[in-house]
């Protein structure tokens, strides 16, 4: 269901793109991206702060809570500026593109605003292929490896989009480590975004 909202979301708007319509309400967020920016991460912030016994399981796991997100950030970045060798666009660019971790809304709009148009809709579609790709990679990884190597094609998501498909296809601890990444990269996104586009 995630995956078509998310289908026919991106083809309204290109749609709307192309016939060049006006709209009051979507010129004013197309001209106000920074809010629509800060009012994503604050409904990240009110997704953490829902998830009960979080605080708990940090101090259980203690330093353990880092390494798959580090792992995780790591691996993206590292892609990313494969990516961008191949590509021959800047490194940079690559690696903020590879930063997002499947974070699609944030990516697109926060690399539109530093490196313009082309490349914020190049970092929005990679990102949304990521997490789409994390639906149908997650419960074959399930399968043929580890529970906790499911959270790597999920990166940012793993707290909230793709979690329902951790929680079917992999165990309670990994679902708690699933949403500690998910918190970890989603405050490192904005931030290595930041560092590489800017």
């Amino acid at each position: 269901m995630i995956v078509l909202c998310t289908a026919i979301s991106l083809a309204a708007g290109l749609l709307y793109g192309i016939l060049g319509m006006e709209n009051p309400l979507f010129s004013f967020l197309l001209k106000n991206t920074d809010g629509v920016l800060y009012v994503l991460m604050f409904s990240v912030g009110v997704s953490i702060g829902m998830h009960r016994g979080i605080v708990s399981k940090m101090r259980e796991y203690h330093i353990k809570i880092f390494i798959i997100p580090a792992g995780i950030i790591a691996g993206s970045v590292a892609g990313g500026i494969l990516c961008s060798l191949l590509t021959r666009i800047p490194i940079g660019q690559g690696a903020a593109i590879a930063s997002g971790m499947g974070w699609y809304s944030l990516a697109g709009a926060a690399i539109s605003e530093l490196g313009g148009a082309r490349l914020g809709s190049i970092a929005f579609m990679s990102n949304l292929m990521r997490e789409i790709a994390s639906f149908f990679i997650i419960p074959f990884i399930s399968i043929k490896l580890n529970d906790l190597t499911c959270i790597a094609p999920a990166g940012a998501t793993s707290e909230d989009t793709t979690l329902p498909v951790m929680l079917k296809y992999t165990n309670e601890e990994t679902v708690v480590l699933s949403v500690l990444n998910g918190m970890i990269c989603s405050f490192a996104v904005p931030v290595l975004i930041s560092a590489f586009a800017g």
